[in-house]
């Protein structure tokens, strides 16, 4: 999970940019899915969420060139904190 925060009207551009991110992210192997909500308590604060097979997975994907291009308008969004989180 990354959680963004947008000024203004940039949460509609930052909704348009997800779509090409979680197109090169589902391309990767051990993508399992992924989406982008918005609070509805504070409307500058967005999550994306994504799923995966594991970390490894989650991880490896983040260093292939076509993420890191497409994920760059998004991520500049990304809070500084912890994005990664186990299940049982």
């Amino acid at each position: 999970m990354t959680r963004l925060r947008v000024a203004g009207h940039d949460g509609e551009a930052l909704a348009a940019a997800v779509a090409p991110l979680l197109a090169a992210l589902s391309a990767r192997p051990g993508f399992q899915d992924g989406e982008l909500g918005h609070s509805v308590d504070d409307p500058s604060l967005w999550a994306l969420v994504t799923r995966w097979d594991g970390v490894g997975s989650y991880r490896r994907a983040l260093s292939a060139a076509e993420v890191k291009i497409a994920g760059a308008p998004v991520w500049v969004h990304a809070l500084d904190e912890p994005g990664v989180y186990l299940t049982d």
